[in-house]
């Protein structure tokens, strides 16, 4: 994959083309424990877990640019066309590339067909490689953000927390820490171990 993946991290930056890593989220409004340690029993409120945000988010391996198609009730093949038609739109004389996990509805025939109408080269990961998908890790920084030991009573404030947390990307007072961890160094596994059981 890395044989895959360098040459392509090169040409984006060096501006010869849109390098972009996509993938979805899906935050089930419920509780999310940070950290939490007592000597006594406490009781912290929580909502059912029945709700979910769904985001399909693709960024910019370069200048962390975030683009998204949200929704409520699910992420399907449409949405990923309607996340790729946005990604086009954007860059119109230059090479994207679009980096996706192996996901039936981002790995079937429509979304095939249709990214190569819009002259959108689909490179997939292996299976089991979050590793080597940078926008994994600002999922993590979104629950950390706006997640982590929260309480939303409402499933719209719920919502809107994630929107807000997302809107960050790109700003320049967080363009620091965005960088420090959007990077583009990859921890991979040469020389697999496994041990029996």
């Amino acid at each position: 994959m890395a044989a895959e993946l360098g040459p392509r991290i090169k040409k984006a930056k060096d501006e010869k083309q849109k390098l972009y890593f996509v993938d979805a989220a899906h935050f089930v409004s419920g509780g999310f424990l940070g950290c939490l340690w007592c000597f006594c029993r406490l009781y912290l409120p929580t909502p059912s877990g029945r709700q979910r945000y769904n985001v399909l988010g693709a960024i910019d391996a370069i200048t962390h640019e975030l683009i998204t198609e949200c929704d409520d009730k699910y992420i399907n093949a449409q949405s990923v066309c309607n996340l790729l038609t946005k990604i086009s739109l954007l860059h119109i004389n230059i090479p994207i590339t679009v980096v996706m996990d192996n996901a039936r509805y981002q790995h079937c025939e429509l979304v095939r067909d249709f990214a190569k109408g819009l002259n959108i080269e689909l490179l997939f990961l292996p299976s089991y490689s979050p590793n080597l998908n940078i926008i994994e890790r600002l999922w993590e920084w979104v629950k950390k953000d706006c997640l982590y030991c929260k309480y939303y009573e409402k499933f719209d404030a719920f919502k809107n927390a994630i929107d807000i947390s997302l809107s960050k990307v790109g700003r320049p007072e967080y363009k620091e820490e965005f960088d420090s961890f959007l990077n583009l160094k990859f921890q991979t596994f040469s020389k697999p171990q496994y041990i029996t059981v």
